[in-house]
């Protein structure tokens, strides 16, 4: 099974994978920022495919492998799409949930995060591309949500299909 958990920078991406890899068995979290990390000096947009090229080919292994994978990280449709391309080959479950709290919720601190300017821009500017609605999976609104609620709320959705 594959699980990616989508949505813009504080809407709880990290949080509920967390939640959620604790609560299915043999789950590996691929943070694909860590793989960013290796790119840094690179600017975004020469990075990104190189992240998600990276990114694919691990979810592959780790699918070989027998494990779960959950994957929290922002992604437009036309990137999941590619992702979807590339791992549906392997006759494994493919899940999308996008966390979606209300934009004057996500610019706020959440937990224990402390938002500086530079994140906030980045959520508006998320928010008007629509990360936080891009037209796949499930669409969760997290405002009033605890993380446990909203990791509840998914395993129940996967439950359904």
């Amino acid at each position: 099974m594959i699980i990616f958990i989508n949505g813009s920078i504080n809407s709880g991406k990290s949080t509920v994978s967390k939640i959620l890899q604790e609560r299915i068995p043999n789950t590996a979290l691929v943070e694909l920022d860590s793989i960013r990390a290796f790119v840094d000096w690179l600017p975004t947009n020469e990075a990104i495919p190189i992240v998600h090229d990276a990114g694919i080919e691990i979810i592959k292994s780790f699918v070989k492998n027998d494990l779960n994978i959950i994957i929290p990280y922002p992604l437009l449709r036309k990137s999941y799409d590619k992702f979807v391309k590339n791992l549906d080959k392997n006759n494994t479950k493919i899940y999308a949930f996008t966390l979606s709290p209300k934009l004057e919720k996500a610019i706020t601190n959440r937990g224990t995060r402390k938002l500086d300017k530079k994140e906030v821009d980045r959520i508006h500017y998320h928010y008007s591309i629509g990360i936080n609605n891009p037209g796949y999976g499930e669409t969760i609104d997290n405002s009033e949500q605890s993380p446990e609620e909203t990791a509840n709320e998914i395993l129940e959705l996967i439950k359904k299909t």
